[in-house]
């Protein structure tokens, strides 16, 4: 009977030893449970704010901007200021010169030319001459090389990496000549009218790797345009002269092509535009049809903007802007004479030498308000709402408020 009462003593004892365990078990769940959820709680409540700081962003309009720095400046007469990447290169036919952030003139360099052919890849530029031989390549930051050309040249593309290709004119062939930084020539091709036809327009893509050029010819009294991409690469090497993909478009003039980046690609025609995807076999992947005259062209990295004479009597123009992410084609109306139209991360600036207008790609008017001076560039300074102003004197960081 002792043995049988211990036993019971201790199964009790063990008992309770085990509910207590139990007990405390459960409580540390509990706490890691309510832990979870105030972590969980936490979380959603800094995820709302951040929704509502974003609303309250993009609703977010302005109506004045403060001038946050100042650099001094020398304007040339004559001259021209286009963006360079984060800088500002001026040219004239005497020469050209860029600017970087600070004011410092990062290179300079002298010439005679009586028609500048410019052509810009982000922060490359490539100099020219309208029937000269001479091509100068430079970056924002220095001057890469010049090039000596054995014909006159028509037309030059550049790559961000310092390639250039150019339209030389012969007795009846035009050469597309392709050349690295220090002027040697690394590809050479010939066309002629009853062959391929004239290069109307090309462009290479920012890594080099590709160029894509329009054709136009006449094939049995029918004019035809034709959309070629060169690789200039490996993938090329397996293709005849490197063509690694063409389409051919009737009735239609292209007389702008370009690339927002190395994988995609569009051609603007007379009555279509054509986006292409693709880093080494460009592929149609949309069109888009119009059937009124194009006054302007803008791009950039995502979205293409077309500038048409409006369709309505109450603006005098209207924006097609075509997102080639989504494969989408806003329109957005205006009547402010216009220098220069650029796009942001999600909205665009149309501005003039007076004044300027911010709009969203929702349709909200974020700014609508004239310079304090006479403006003869604007340009992006990172993605907020704080651009650069290149006037005669000065170049001055703004930021709207």
């Amino acid at each position: 009977m002792a043995d049988i009462r211990s036993y019971m003593k201790e199964k009790e004892k063990r008992e309770k030893r085990e509910k207590k365990q139990t007990d405390y078990k459960e409580k540390i769940a509990r706490h890691k449970l309510a832990s979870v959820y105030r972590v969980i709680l936490i979380l959603v409540l800094l995820a709302a704010f951040a929704v509502f700081l974003v609303v309250q962003y993009r609703r977010r309009t302005y109506t004045d901007y403060n001038t946050i720095a100042t650099i001094p400046r020398e304007s040339v007469s004559g001259a021209t200021d286009v963006k360079l990447g984060s800088a500002i290169l001026t040219y004239s036919k005497d020469g050209a010169h860029c600017t970087d952030s600070r004011g410092s003139v990062t290179w300079n360099q002298t010439f005679e030319i009586q028609d500048v052919i410019l052509a810009r890849n982000r922060g490359t530029v490539a100099i020219g001459e309208y029937n000269g031989r001479s091509i100068y390549l430079a970056d924002s930051e220095k001057l890469l090389g010049e090039i000596t050309t054995a014909m006159p040249v028509r037309q030059l593309s550049v790559s961000e990496n310092g390639y250039v290709t150019a339209v030389l004119a012969d007795t009846d062939i035009t050469w597309i000549n392709t050349y690295d930084s220090s002027g040697e020539m690394i590809r050479e091709s010939r066309t002629h009218m009853d062959d391929s036809g004239y290069p109307m327009a090309l462009s290479l893509s920012p890594n080099g790797e590709l160029l894509l050029v329009a054709y136009v010819y006449v094939d049995a009294g029918i004019l035809r345009t034709k959309i070629a991409f060169y690789n200039f690469g490996r993938v090329g090497e397996n293709y005849s002269d490197g063509l690694v993909s063409s389409y051919v478009l009737t009735d239609t003039v292209v007389p702008y092509v370009g690339f927002l980046n190395d994988e995609t690609a569009f051609s603007v025609g007379d009555n279509r535009l054509t986006i292409y995807s693709g880093g080494y076999v460009p592929e149609e992947a949309a069109g888009h049809l119009y059937d009124r005259e194009i006054r302007s062209v803008f791009y950039g990295d995502r979205y293409i903007g077309l500038v048409f004479l409006s369709d309505n009597n109450e603006n005098r123009y209207q924006l097609k802007v075509y997102d080639t992410e989504s494969d989408k084609a806003k329109d957005f109306y205006f009547d402010m004479d216009y220098t220069d139209i650029f796009f942001g991360r999600d909205n665009f600036v149309i501005y003039n030498e007076a004044e300027c207008q911010i709009m969203t790609m929702g349709g909200t008017e974020k700014f609508r308000g004239s310079f304090s001076k006479t403006v003869r560039l604007m340009a992006p300074v990172g993605n907020t709402y704080k651009y650069m102003l290149v006037t005669d004197d000065s170049i001055d960081t703004i930021q709207l408020k």
